[in-house]
């Protein structure tokens, strides 16, 4: 019985990210989308809704709480694990994930109203968040440490850096040839 309830939190939580990832990227061309001429502006903005509803609400909501419901079960099967560090650190993190979930949600709905709050570039470093939360969340899970998960956020953030950097001389690059 444990395997299957891991197996399908595993599941669960991967496609919660899957969605996590995914919305923000969708914000970006929502709110680059702002910047077209008229019809392509409406007809992007009318699609893009129209996808990011039902990411959110068919995908990473119920994976969300899937991945949740599962955890707990989990934790019920498995009562030790909440006095063990690498756990506790591991929930914070949780609630971290769900703050960034919690979040997205409220960006959903900005956009869903059209109110753009935020730049296209603001999001792709917003969409940097759920990785680094991933990163920490897999590394204490496999080594079951509290303290070694740090390098590998350390490394996600030095990685994240390098991408920034990309992107912004592919930025430039772009912009010189318009």
């Amino acid at each position: 019985m444990y395997d299957y309830i891991k197996s399908l939190h595993l599941i669960f939580v991967i496609t919660w990210f899957a969605g996590l990832f995914y919305i923000v990227r969708l914000f970006v061309y929502q709110i680059e989308a702002n910047d077209k001429p008229t019809p392509e502006k409406e007809i992007l903005q009318k699609q893009y809704k129209i996808m990011t509803y039902r990411l959110w609400y068919i995908i990473t909501w119920p994976s969300a709480i899937l991945a949740t419901i599962f955890a707990i079960v989990l934790l019920y099967l498995m009562p030790a694990w909440m006095q063990m560090p690498w756990m506790q650190v591991k929930l914070c993190f949780i609630a971290l994930l769900f703050a960034y979930h919690l979040k997205c949600h409220q960006m959903y709905k900005q956009l869903q109203n059209d109110q753009f709050n935020h730049s296209s570039n603001f999001m792709r470093l917003w969409n940097e968040g759920a990785t680094i939360i991933l990163f920490a969340v897999v590394f204490l899970v496999i080594l079951k440490n509290a303290f070694n998960w740090v390098y590998g956020v350390i490394g996600i953030i030095l990685f994240s850096v390098l991408i920034m950097l990309g992107f912004k001389f592919y930025k430039q690059i772009r912009e010189k040839r318009k």
